[in-house]
C-alpha cells in the first residue's frame, strides 16, 4: 500500500499565494487507496524544527552537515527522517513525509518505504465546492510549487533502511533556518506570537528572567553617565528587544560613522545568543563597535525600533551607507528608518550562503566558488561583471539555477560593480575587514549565559580600543616602507595611516602597469582612457578637472573606498601631477582622522528634533569630555594639562550657573 500525507502549514517564504479552502486537510491520495488506510503522520514530520530529542543522537552520529547519498544506510525510518530533517534545516528548507508503503508479512502490516520531500513538492489541488451550505470559507496559505527535492528510503532488513531514490536540486530559492523561522513568526496570531517570544526569552535568560540584563545596564549607566540604553517590552511588560551604546562608541561614531554594518552573524552559530552589533571601520581599517542590541523579536516593527533607538543615541546622525544581512523584514525596517542612506546587503554573507545553496554543485565543480568570488570582487564595471557572471553560468550549465538567478536580479544590492554611488569604508574588495564574527567563533563553541557573554564582549571591545590607541601612538614612528621614488607615494606615506597607505601603495604600483591616453580636452577638464597592458576589456575612462582639482573614474572605487584608484593614479603620472589634490584626500583615512571637530554622515531630517534640548547638549558635552580623556591619558604631561583645563572649565561653568540663578531670583 502507498499513502500520502497532508500538506504542512509551515511557512518558508515571504510571498505565498493565498487560495480558497474550507479548512479541511488537503490529502493527495493515489487511485484506489481508501482514506481510512491513510497513515496519521506526526505533525512534526512537516516542520522546520529538528526531530524529537530521542532522534537527535542518531542525526549527530551521521554528521550534522553530512549530505545524503544513494546507498546511505540507517537503523530505522525514524533515524532517516531525523537525518534528512537536520540536513534540510541546515540548508533552509522544510520537509514532510509524502508517501509510505506497507507490505503484509506473516499476517502483519510492515512499513517498508518512506519518501521525504521538500515542503514545496507537488501542487495544491483546489477542491470542488460540494458544500451547498453558506459555511464561510477561510483562506489557507499554500506553499507547493512542484519542487522535486526528495529522499526515499526502503527497508532491506529489520534494522537496515537504505536510500534508493534521491533528488538534491530545488526549483526554488531555499532560505536560511533563521529566515524560515522569521517568516513563520510574521504569520503567527497575537497569542502565538507572545508565546513564541516567551519561549525565546526562556532560551536566552533561563528561569531568572531579564533581571541580570537590567542590573548590568543600570550599573553601566551609573558608572558612566554617557552610557545609553533603552528596552522595548511587549503587552505583558516582558522584554522584547534592547539597545545599548557606551560613550566611547558615540565618539568613534563621530569620526567613523560614515559606513555602518548591522552585524547579525550570530545566526550562523547555534551557540550564539540573539545578539547583534552596529559596527564600522576606523582609520586603521579595524573593526569598531558603535552599539549593541539584543534581538528577541525578529519582526519589522522590532527592527525599526532597534534602528530608531540606536539613531537616537547617535543624535540622529545618519551614516552614508548601512549594510545588513538579507531579510525582507530587516530591509523594510531599514527603508523606513534610514531613508537617506544607501542600503547594501553584505556580499560576504551572500557568498558564504552560496556554499550551502550550491553544496551539491560545489562538490562537482571545486573551482566554482573561487570563480564566483573573483567575479564579484574583481570585476570593477557593470558590463565586465555581467559578462564574467554569464560565462560562469554557461561553463557550469547553471543558467536555470534559481538561487543564482535571484542573486543576479538583486546584484545592485550587493555586487561592488553596481555599488558606485556610496561610501562603504572598504580598503580591499578581495580581503574582508575584521568583524565580530571571528570573536563569536573564537569564544563561543558552546552556549554561554547572557551575562557571561556580554562581559566577554565588553572585554573584546576594550581590546579593540586598546589596539586602536597603540596604533595611534605608532602613527608618527618610523616612516612607511617606500617601493618607488614617486613624490605621490612619499606624500601618501606622510598623511595616511599604515592600512590606508598600504592600499594606496598597491594601487600606485598597479598603476605602473596601466597606460593612460588623453582623448579629449576642454578649458575646464581633460578626458583619458586607461588600459592595462593595452587590453581593451580593461579600459577605463578618467575625467580630471584641473581648476577644481577633482577627478572621476568610471570604476568608482574612490566613491567606494575614498582612496584613489590605479586608473586615476595612472593619469596623474602621465599628467605630471606629483601631489595628491586636497579634494582627493579623505580625512577619515589620515593620521589626523581623530583631530578637530569632525562629524561624518548627515543629520536625519526630523521636524521634531530639538538640537538645543538638555539631552542633546548633555550628549555633546559627554563626548567632548571623553575625547579629552582619551588624549589626556597618552602621557603624563597631557594628563596634567587636561586635568587642570577641565577643573578650570568646571569652575567657570559653575560661576555662570550661579550668576544665572541669582538673576532669576531677583526678577
Amino acid at each position: 500500500m502507498e499513502f500520502s500525507s497532508s500538506e504542512d502549514r509551515e511557512l518558508v517564504e515571504d510571498f505565498i499565494d493565498v487560495e480558497d479552502d474550507t479548512g479541511t486537510a488537503d490529502v493527495d491520495q493515489p487511485p484506489g487507496v481508501m482514506t481510512s488506510h491513510v497513515h496519521c503522520i506526526d505533525p512534526s514530520e512537516g516542520s522546520m524544527s529538528t526531530a524529537g530529542n530521542e532522534l537527535l543522537p542518531v542525526a549527530d552520529e551521521l554528521g550534522k552537515n553530512a549530505e545524503p547519498y544513494l546507498g546511505m544506510e540507517f537503523a530505522s525510518d525514524a533515524a532517516a527522517r531525523a537525518f534528512y530533517n537536520e540536513y534540510a534545516l541546515g540548508l533552509g528548507f522544510g520537509i514532510r513525509v509524502a508517501r509510505s508503503r506497507s507490505e503484509r508479512r506473516k499476517g502483519t502490516e510492515v512499513l517498508v518505504m518512506k519518501r521525504f520531500v521538500c515542503m514545496k513538492e507537488g501542487h495544491h489541488k483546489k477542491k470542488k465546492d460540494v458544500d451547498s451550505s453558506n459555511k464561510k470559507k477561510r483562506k489557507r496559505l499554500s506553499i507547493r510549487e512542484g519542487c522535486p527535492a526528495m529522499m526515499e528510503v526502503v527497508r532491506r532488513a529489520p534494522e537496515k533502511w537504505v536510500i534508493t531514490k534521491l533528488v538534491l536540486e530545488h526549483t526554488h530559492v531555499i532560505v536560511s533556518p533563521d529566515k524560515a523561522r522569521e517568516v513563520q513568526l510574521l504569520h503567527l496570531s497575537g497569542k502565538e506570537h507572545a508565546d513564541t517570544l516567551q519561549e525565546v526569552r526562556r532560551n536566552v535568560f533561563g528561569d531568572t528572567g531579564a533581571s541580570d540584563l537590567f542590573t548590568y545596564l543600570m550599573r553601566r549607566q551609573s558608572d558612566n553617565s554617557g552610557f545609553f540604553y533603552n528596552v522595548q517590552v511587549d503587552s505583558r511588560n516582558c522584554l522584547r528587544n534592547a539597545v545599548w551604546v557606551d560613550a566611547r562608541s558615540k565618539i568613534s561614531y563621530k569620526y567613523f560613522g560614515d559606513a555602518v554594518y548591522f552585524d547579525t552573524t550570530y545566526t550562523q552559530n547555534e551557540n550564539m545568543l540573539p545578539f547583534a552589533a552596529f559596527t564600522g571601520v576606523n582609520h586603521h581599517g579595524d573593526c569598531v563597535v558603535f552599539g549593541c542590541a539584543l534581538v528577541l523579536d525578529k519582526t519589522e516593527s522590532s527592527y525599526a525600533w532597534i534602528f530608531e533607538t540606536w539613531l537616537t543615541a547617535m543624535d540622529k546622525r545618519l551614516p552614508f551607507s548601512f549594510t545588513t544581512d538579507e531579510g525582507k523584514t530587516m530591509t523594510e525596517a531599514v527603508a523606513k528608518t534610514f531613508p537617506q542612506c544607501f542600503h547594501r546587503l553584505c556580499r560576504w554573507r551572500v557568498l558564504s550562503k552560496c556554499k550551502k545553496k550550491l553544496s551539491d554543485v560545489y562538490m562537482r565543480f571545486l573551482e566554482l566558488h573561487n570563480e564566483l568570488k573573483r567575479c564579484v570582487n574583481e570585476c570593477d564595471t557593470m558590463p565586465v561583471f555581467d559578462m564574467f557572471w554569464g560565462s560562469i553560468l554557461d561553463k557550469y550549465d547553471l543558467r536555470e539555477n534559481t538561487w543564482l538567478q535571484s542573486l543576479f536580479e538583486a546584484r545592485n544590492k550587493w555586487v561592488p560593480a553596481y555599488l558606485t554611488g556610496s561610501f562603504f569604508a572598504e580598503l580591499s574588495l578581495t580581503r574582508r575587514a575584521e568583524t565580530i564574527s571571528r570573536f563569536y567563533r573564537n569564544n563561543f563553541s558552546t552556549r554561554a549565559p547572557l551575562l557571561s557573554f556580554i562581559t566577554t564582549f565588553d572585554q573584546h571591545i576594550d581590546r579593540l580600543y586598546m589596539n586602536e590607541a597603540q596604533k595611534d601612538l605608532a602613527l608618527f614612528s618610523p616612516e612607511q616602507l617606500l617601493k618607488t621614488n614617486s613624490i605621490l607615494e612619499k606624500q601618501a606615506a606622510s598623511i595616511y595611516t599604515r592600512a590606508a597607505f598600504e592600499f594606496f601603495q598597491m594601487e600606485l604600483i598597479e598603476s605602473l602597469h596601466h597606460y593612460a591616453v588623453k582623448v579629449q580636452e576642454s578649458p575646464y577638464e581633460a578626458k583619458y582612457y586607461v588600459e592595462r597592458d593595452g587590453d581593451p576589456p580593461t579600459r577605463h575612462t578618467v575625467v580630471y578637472n584641473g581648476a577644481e582639482e577633482k577627478v572621476w573614474c568610471d570604476c568608482c572605487r574612490f566613491a567606494f573606498s575614498a582612496i584613489l584608484c590605479r586608473h586615476v593614479l595612472g593619469v596623474f603620472i602621465l599628467a605630471d601631477i606629483d601631489m595628491i589634490p586636497e579634494p582627493c584626500i579623505t580625512k577619515r583615512w589620515t593620521k589626523k582622522a581623530k583631530t578637530g571637530p569632525v562629524f561624518v554622515g548627515r543629520i536625519l531630517e526630523d521636524e521634531n528634533r530639538h538640537t538645543d534640548s538638555v539631552t542633546s547638549r548633555f550628549s555633546d558635552l559627554v563626548c567632548d569630555g571623553m575625547m579629552c580623556g582619551e588624549k589626556g591619558t597618552l602621557s603624563e604631561g597631557s594628563f596634567k594639562f587636561a586635568k587642570e583645563l577641565l577643573r578650570n572649565a568646571y569652575r567657570e561653568i559653575d560661576k555662570l550657573t550661579k550668576a544665572g540663578s541669582q538673576q532669576v531670583g531677583n526678577r
